[in-house]
């Protein structure tokens, strides 16, 4: 399914249209100072097994306009997964006023997944260790979890649709063939687009986990959907963004800077997480400690004691009793406008 130049303007020009009066609102944030290099660090195991179903892990969670659902990832000192909070641990603030949960439970829904990868022609050298990471990557995946696989040059294609045959997905991901420019923004944007219609299934109880992982070894050169409209679908979307950006020790580093700046925010914003390795072999690790967060979540809901339908976006902060340790969500949501 390429995805040609007419369509995504057309598409671009809806969620403009769209988004115009939340842009208004809520300036794009300014670029931090450049971080510091960072390196895959080792693979991250859970402190502690996942552990039984607690009481309340039974409930049925629906999710709707005015409940905000939250996957929350907990690490101690060390970088380990915590996975034996109870819900009296958890402390939930929405615009600085303390949350009353709804919902809680450590028992790991299914996931929807989408799995974005590069295959510009600065790839071809390094397209079969990223096929090999990728696919031990889908041997992770759970019996019940379904994904997908989107390749991107100067194009976007759906290698293969939603499903949760591996098998199917390893092949999709072997048909990868290097050549064009890097449309980063536009495969994002149809990844976001493709996890929306993602329905749950009526035998769920709980709907599913939404995540994307993308991998990049450049900057977007491109896209005809500006960076701030990405970002703007991002943060209306369920979904967590993990990205992982190849730094080239040959590569300038003002070129892969502006990069390095899209990928870190979009993880930052939905409560994903940013890997930049510094070597192709550390692929391997780093898709391992995306498979290990998402398996160490809990899932927590809320309904806001602000009910107003204003649209406004509202920034969350969640914490933990416990000490030393440091818990991830996404940074906020946008309130709805009407019921």
């Amino acid at each position: 399914m390429n995805v040609t130049r007419r369509a995504l303007c057309v598409a671009t020009g809806f969620i403009a249209a769209w988004c115009g009066a939340s842009f208004a609102q809520q300036p794009t944030p300014s670029p931090p100072a450049a971080p510091a290099q960072t390196t895959a660090p080792t693979a991250q195991q859970p402190e502690t097994p996942p552990a039984a179903q607690q009481p309340g892990a039974a409930q049925t969670f629906r999710s709707n306009v005015d409940v905000v659902s939250l996957n929350v990832t907990v690490t101690n000192g060390t970088g380990r997964y915590v996975t034996d909070l109870e819900e009296a641990e958890f402390l939930v603030f929405e615009n600085g006023v303390k949350q009353d949960l709804s919902f809680f439970t450590r028992r790991q829904a299914p996931i929807s997944l989408s799995m974005l990868l590069d295959s510009s022609s600065s790839m071809e050298s390094k397209l079969s260790t990223l096929q090999a990471a990728a696919s031990s990557f889908v041997d992770r995946l759970k019996a019940t979890d379904t994904a997908q696989i989107i390749e991107f040059n100067s194009t976007q294609n759906v290698r293969q649709a939603f499903t949760s045959d591996h098998a199917a997905l390893q092949r999709a991901i072997q048909m990868l063939h290097a050549g064009g420019s890097t449309s980063l923004h536009n495969a994002i944007y149809v990844a976001l687009k493709e996890l929306k219609k993602v329905q749950t299934a009526p035998s769920d109880e709980n709907p599913r986990r939404q995540a994307l992982v993308v991998f990049s070894d450049g900057q977007d050169t491109a896209s005809l959907i500006p960076y701030e409209e990405v970002l703007d679908l991002a943060k209306r979307s369920e979904t967590a963004i993990y990205t992982i950006g190849l730094r080239d020790a040959q590569a300038q580093v003002r070129g892969f800077s502006d990069s390095e700046f899209v990928l870190r925010q979009l993880a930052l914003e939905t409560g994903g997480r940013s890997f930049f390795p510094n070597s192709l072999d550390d692929l391997a690790t780093v898709y391992g400690q995306i498979a290990d967060e998402l398996s160490s979540q809990y899932a927590l809901a809320y309904s806001p004691k602000n009910a107003r339908h204003d649209g406004s976006y509202r920034r969350i902060v969640v914490q933990v009793s416990r000490p030393n340790l440091t818990s991830r969500t996404k940074q906020g949501y946008y309130a709805p406008t009407s019921r």
